[in-house]
């Protein structure tokens, strides 16, 4: 069932499609690199040399990516690493999609880290002596320096807006440019998210905060979502982006559609900095009001992405929330239920945007792919997680969640066309 109008504000019947969707991630480059790879259901996590005397020198790197095939020289000086990743995913998109109109499109990033890596180096190098600050430190560090090239690129004249709800930013930045072409503000959006934070500043501070597995001997198997034996996250970097459009736009061009992002909400569990409310009820709560955006109910959704981090407390909280939520539905049992941050790891800001990008094709190929590195745990007792082999299921909505430090939520329904 469908509502004319969400909570969110949107105009009466405005439907907004996916037409352009490009990636660069550990699973792969591509939208068929990524999608094989999650339903393969191994991990991509490995040792990483540039990490190797720090206390976590494990992650989840980019897939092979030549910055070149996207970026003369001059220009890849001036980049950050994580614009690099960004700026190419967002053309991956651009040209998936046939470039949307520029009058009329605006630019929607999310990032957790902006140029922290960059500033990191630049402070090292400082102290050190090494080298003179170059003339593009301020654009390379800005944290909305992605957001911006990606407008410069294409002429985009719409708003260019940046968010930072930490590991929600990238479902952030696609729900608000959801809400942005429901109210007539623009026709169409390239919206996403991206980070690359494998340096060893940012490693150790993380380390310090107890977020990160310690399973060093074995970095395969350290991202394991929901298990009972997981004990942190595995970090990752990458990009995911969307090209958003009005649906009678895209339909006017002839574009492809791969489907709808038919819902958004966010909301904050505003308990503490770090950790998720223990029993996941405003997490509830957020994907209850997601839900209702798109006019659906808990019994609509085919399946859902989970925000799963393989952090204990994460985990738990976000078992009871799918609990909650739909206890009443389906005789009491949750639809299959799986994260891909096994294979992928945690790309932070970029996490929101690429498992919305996994949620969308895997709802649209009917294939639900496993919980990597999953053997037993109490979460199978209140959800139904897919592990151990893809699960073939009936092509239908998405829920996808993602749960930042600080107690950002954001959750986004995606509809296969």
């Amino acid at each position: 069932m469908r509502g004319e109008e969400g909570p969110a504000g949107g105009q009466k019947g405005v439907r907004v499609v996916v037409t352009g969707i490009g990636v660069k991630s550990p699973a792969g480059n591509t939208a068929g690199e990524v999608l094989s790879t999650v339903l393969a259901g191994k991990s991509t996590a490995t040792a990483i040399p540039g990490l190797a005397g720090g206390p976590v020198p494990i992650g989840c790197p980019l897939a092979p990516f030549e910055p070149l095939d996207y970026f003369t020289g001059r220009e890849l000086r001036t980049l950050d690493r994580t614009a690099q990743i960004g700026l190419a995913a967002a053309i991956d998109a651009v040209a998936d999609a046939g470039e949307p109109s520029p009058e009329d499109c605006g630019v929607y990033v999310g990032t957790g880290g902006g140029g922290f890596a960059t500033l990191e180096n630049l402070i090292v190098g400082h102290a050190l002596g090494r080298e003179k600050v170059p003339v593009h430190a301020v654009p390379a560090l800005m944290s909305s320096s992605t957001a911006a090239r990606i407008a410069i690129r294409y002429g985009y004249r719409g708003p260019c807006l940046t968010f930072n709800t930490a590991c929600a930013s990238g479902a952030t930045a696609i729900g608000e440019a959801l809400r942005a072409i429901r109210s007539g503000t623009v026709g169409s959006a390239v919206a996403g998210g991206l980070d690359a934070l494998l340096s060893p500043l940012v490693m150790e501070a993380f380390a310090k905060v107890g977020a990160l597995s310690e399973r060093l001997d074995a970095p395969a198997e350290a991202s394991r979502p929901f298990d009972e034996k997981r004990d942190g996250f595995v970090m990752g970097e990458g990009a995911a982006f969307l090209v958003l459009e009005r649906s009678d736009l895209a339909e006017a061009r002839g574009a492809r559609v791969y489907g709808e992002v038919s819902g958004y909400a966010a909301n904050c569990d505003a308990n503490h900095i770090v950790a998720p409310l223990r029993d996941g009820s405003v997490a509830a709560d957020c994907m209850r009001a997601a839900l209702a955006d798109a006019g659906l109910s808990p019994e609509d959704v085919g399946h859902v992405n989970a925000h799963g981090t393989s952090t204990p407390h994460n985990d738990d909280a976000e078992a009871l929330a799918l609990r909650d939520l739909f206890g009443g539905a389906s005789g009491g049992r949750t639809p299959p239920v799986t994260s891909t941050k096994g294979v992928s790891g945690h790309l932070v800001g970029g996490a929101g945007a690429f498992e919305a990008v996994v949620g969308l094709l895997s709802a649209r190929e009917g294939l639900v792919p496993p919980t990597a590195n999953f053997t037993s745990g109490p979460a199978t007792e209140m959800i139904d997680l897919v592990h151990g082999a893809p699960r073939r299921i009936p092509a239908g909505p998405v829920l996808s969640n993602s749960f930042g430090f600080g107690g950002s939520n954001a959750c986004l329904i995606l509809t296969p066309a």
